[in-house]
């Protein structure tokens, strides 16, 4: 239980050092324009929705042309990225452990637009021979792939290991993501080629990365019950998923493809990923919190690429 207060307070707090960080002024003007949904630089604010976002994005023009795979697509985040990208006519891939719950999801999204296009495959990210299974299905398909969309993610309590042998939490978050990115990002690359659409792939991070300083990113001490620590293992699945981008980035631009890759932080989102952590502490917490959470439909029009400062802190704390 402690666990899940920890990482409540991980995500809440690097919000509130910020705030204190501005003067009065600024912080008094910055706070009303939150309240307010008051739209920023780009054009969008604390009440902009994912839908808003996509329809005027301006790589979703040709749409109709793109595929996009997303993880974590039956709940939350993942969901809601593929209904508003579905409305603009991409055809969307959803890998999903549960095809029931897939299913029911590919019915609200043709409820909501019939000529969307949704493919349901099966999938479990903590099965290396799962995700391999998944990738050989969709490359046989013969399909373009124009976005990867590393989503999916769980956070446990309690020590779990994957059919691999592997601890649960980073198995699931960035294991799996990893070898799905490597199985696929030949596709990516040749699709941009042939298409001359820049491709995209997203790993979804979080702020809480910045808890696993350089003496804390080892796993031999998480692998014995007494020791595990729920919190620190979804730390450094996240700060995996960074270092992840930043290698293959540099490996895209080694190779001059016209593919991307970016860690981006969401946001405080009010989602699913703590479904199994019920009680009634818990639940006040989050009650309390959700004043300053974003809904699910606004995530998008705030994420937070991973700054190169960032990068650069990261390394020097696994140096």
């Amino acid at each position: 239980m402690c666990s899940i207060y920890m990482l409540v307070v991980a995500i809440v707090l690097p919000c509130c050092f910020e705030i204190l960080s501005l003067n009065c002024g600024t912080l008094m003007k910055e706070t009303l324009r939150y309240l307010a949904g008051i739209v920023g630089p780009s054009g969008y604010g604390s009440k902009s929705t994912a839908e808003q976002v996509a329809n005027s994005c301006s790589y979703l023009v040709d749409s109709q042309r793109l595929t996009a795979i997303i993880t974590g697509a039956t709940s939350g985040i993942g969901e809601e990225t593929a209904r508003a990208v579905a409305k603009r006519g991409v055809r969307v891939v959803i890998p999903a452990r549960d095809i029931k719950k897939a299913a029911e999801l590919k019915e609200r999204i043709r409820k909501d637009n019939p000529n969307a296009e949704v493919i349901l495959c099966e999938i479990d990210l903590s099965s290396l021979a799962s995700v391999k299974r998944f990738c050989n299905e969709f490359l046989a398909l013969g399909l373009p792939l124009n976005i990867l969309i590393n989503n999916a993610g769980i956070f446990s309590q309690k020590l779990e290991f994957s059919e691999d042998k592997f601890e649960m939490t980073f198995a699931t978050n960035y294991l799996g993501h990893y070898l799905l990115t490597e199985m696929l990002i030949q596709k990516m690359i040749e699709t941009a080629e042939q298409t001359g659409i820049q491709g995209r792939i997203i790993n979804l991070s979080s702020v809480i990365h910045s808890w696993v300083g350089r003496d804390c990113f080892h796993f031999n001490q998480m692998l014995h019950p007494i020791n595990y620590n729920g919190t620190r293992a979804y730390a450094q699945s996240k700060l995996a998923t960074i270092l992840h981008a930043k290698e293959i980035a540099k490996q895209l631009k080694a190779k001059n493809a016209n593919v991307t890759i970016n860690a981006v932080h969401p946001g405080i989102v009010k989602t699913g990923i703590f479904r199994a952590h019920k009680g009634f502490i818990t639940d006040s917490i989050f009650f309390i919190a959700s004043k300053l959470l974003k809904s699910i439909s606004q995530l998008l029009c705030s994420t937070e690429p991973t700054s190169r400062r960032d990068e650069r802190e990261i390394l020097c704390r696994l140096q």
